[in-house]
């Protein structure tokens, strides 16, 4: 078969279908990258230095536009608050992970307050970014994505913080659905004026974790309440636009799948094995149905023979038919070494070629 390029790649997996090759994405960490740099990537782009698959992303600005500000600079950390009105704590380091200090919106009457300032406006919109680059997108093959932002993850970790909306979904789940449908409600009015200004998207995708290691954040029934209608109304919306519906959800979110499934969603990412996610068991029970992304250790990408041992076993099965696309079950730490990362990609190569 001949090389095809990431958009006829992705095209046929979403088919489900076989390709010449599965397709091979991921994110590495900032230090990750560092670290290749200096073990031999250099200054060159490491998607195009190992020829990979590129994706390309349309972002919107959907949040409340509170005033976003450094409050603190020291040698070890900067405090500053978010546009979402989140006081955080970063270390100057990269890949460190940010303290959440203080939150703007702790309860509905801040919300009602807040939602007046998330209305949809063309300058929410990169309008110079999107002339800028889609048409060379479009041109090399890129597969593009537009990048939604709602639902669970995206309100406790980027607004009213954790505990506060599990405590909100049992107590005050009006609360709760207004906020994650009002999101929404943001993403496809923003996304609906890059359509009608002619920028073509090939898929949504959003990052919704509702897992932790072996469990989730709520109950069955408690999604099927609350969180499944608004993701079922996304992925609709996708689907009237003729575009593929693709969800980041990381921990183990078994028990959601199957509804996942009957939702019509297109792509699952990342199958977090060290959650306790089985990328194996989900290709044999809905490979025909969903794009599995993702499901490879990262674990064990510091140690080549471990990862190219999981690699051997897992892509022969996940490739069978299409649907799916190879990357690490999160993304790949600073752990895995330049060399490391040419062995896994060379065998992904090898063993996702059809």
């Amino acid at each position: 078969m001949s090389q095809m390029t990431t958009h006829e790649r992705f095209t046929r997996m979403f088919e489900h279908k076989e390709a010449d090759r599965v397709p091979i994405i991921d994110s590495p960490w900032t230090g990750t990258i560092l670290r290749w740099q200096k073990e031999g990537l250099g200054d060159q782009d490491w998607v195009e230095y190992f020829d990979i698959d590129r994706v390309a992303s349309i972002n919107v600005d959907i949040s409340p536009r509170f005033e976003s500000r450094v409050l603190e600079e020291t040698e070890e950390f900067t405090t500053y608050i978010t546009p979402w009105g989140v006081t955080l704590r970063q270390q100057r380091v990269p890949d460190s992970t940010p303290e959440y200090l203080d939150f703007t919106v702790t309860n509905p009457n801040q919300w009602m307050e807040a939602k007046k300032r998330m209305t949809p406006s063309r300058d929410r919109v990169d309008w110079t970014y999107l002339q800028k680059n889609y048409k060379k997108w479009r041109e090399s093959g890129a597969w593009i994505q537009a990048i939604f932002w709602f639902g669970f993850d995206v309100t406790h970790s980027w607004f009213i913080g954790t505990e506060r909306l599990l405590m909100a979904l049992v107590e005050e789940p009006e609360w709760c659905l207004d906020m994650f449908n009002h999101f929404l409600d943001m993403c496809i009015a923003q996304f609906e004026m890059v359509l009608d200004a002619g920028y073509e998207f090939d898929s949504i995708y959003w990052p919704d974790d509702m897992g932790y290691k072996f469990n989730q954040f709520f109950s069955k029934s408690m999604y099927r309440e609350l969180l499944l209608p608004v993701q079922k109304r996304a992925i609709e919306w996708a689907h009237s636009r003729g575009v593929k519906a693709h969800l980041h959800s990381c921990g183990d979110i078994h028990p959601f799948v199957p509804d996942l499934a009957d939702a019509g969603l297109d792509a699952l990412n990342p199958l977090e094995v060290k959650a306790g996610m089985d990328p194996y068991a989900l290709k044999l029970e809905f490979g025909d149905r969903l794009v599995l992304h993702g499901g490879l250790n990262a674990v064990l990408w510091d140690d080549p023979e471990k990862v190219e041992e999981e690699m051997r076993r897992l892509i022969p099965v996940m490739k069978e038919n299409g649907g799916y696309i190879f990357s690490s079950d999160h993304s790949i730490p600073n752990s895995v070494s330049f060399d490391t990362m040419k062995r896994i990609v060379k065998l992904a190569k090898e063993l996702g070629t059809y």
